[in-house]
């Protein structure tokens, strides 16, 4: 359904994981190779398996062993007694090899043009006009790996922005279109062409929204998106 390049990601264990514990619904794999801010993370799939992924200290902090009993209830009430606590779960979206195709069949819209430094300008006009809390949530910067605009009149009016992720073959996304331009189909034509530039490059277009964030599941379905699961990481604030 999704191409390999995004279950092989989720799905493989890297060489120096190590499954602990857990059972088909719920399983604990640890890994002594990763990254201080990634210590601990969470995935749940569409399916309904969750797969928690961490370092030994972090295993040891919540007193797990090989082949323990522990479900997800279980785990996560010794999160809370470790004085561990999550940032907070995203949706992933992907293209699934049938939407990835048709995607490819299509030309970018005439309003929708790849951004490059001659649109520095444009671009800090148009920072300008959004507000901070937009401009953190979507994270759409001029000097990402690609980014693209949607005009309207000459004037710049959305744009998106993508990098490679985690030295992964996955292009993460961000959007964003100004209040008043909103509902005219901008962000779904921006979220098309830069997937189309990505996956032309050997990457696979991943788009994360916060679970409450309406707006941003149902745009991730009009442009074509598939809902693979939801990721959670350990806050930067945790104590554990």
């Amino acid at each position: 359904m999704f191409p390999p390049a995004i279950t092989e990601f989720w799905r493989t264990p890297s060489p120096t994981s190590r499954f602990l514990c857990g059972d088909d619904a719920f399983g604990v794999t640890v890994d002594p190779a990763l990254e201080e801010h990634e210590r601990l993370t969470v995935l749940t799939t569409t399916g309904g398996r969750t797969r928690a992924l961490l370092t030994p200290a972090v295993a040891d902090a919540l007193d797990l062993d090989e082949g323990q009993a522990v479900d997800e209830p279980e785990f996560r009430r010794r999160l809370e007694q470790a004085g561990i606590t999550l940032h907070g779960a995203d949706h992933l979206f992907y293209f699934t090899d049938e939407t990835r195709e048709t995607l490819l069949g299509e030309s970018d819209d005439p309003s929708v043009r790849r951004l490059t430094e001659a649109d520095a300008q444009a671009f800090a006009r148009f920072q300008e006009a959004a507000s901070e809390q937009d401009l953190d949530d979507a994270y759409v910067e001029l000097d990402h790996w690609a980014v693209y605009g949607a005009f309207e009149d000459g004037r710049l009016v959305g744009a998106a922005s993508t990098y490679p992720w985690d030295d992964a073959p996955l292009a993460d996304l961000g959007v964003l279109t100004l209040p008043p331009h909103r509902g005219k189909g901008h962000a779904r034509h921006l979220v098309r062409a830069i997937s189309r530039h990505a996956i032309a490059r050997g990457y696979e277009t991943q788009y994360r929204c916060q679970l409450d964030s309406h707006a941003s599941v149902a745009l991730a379905g009009s442009a074509g998106l598939t809902h693979f699961g939801t990721w959670d990481i350990v806050s930067p604030d945790s104590e554990g």
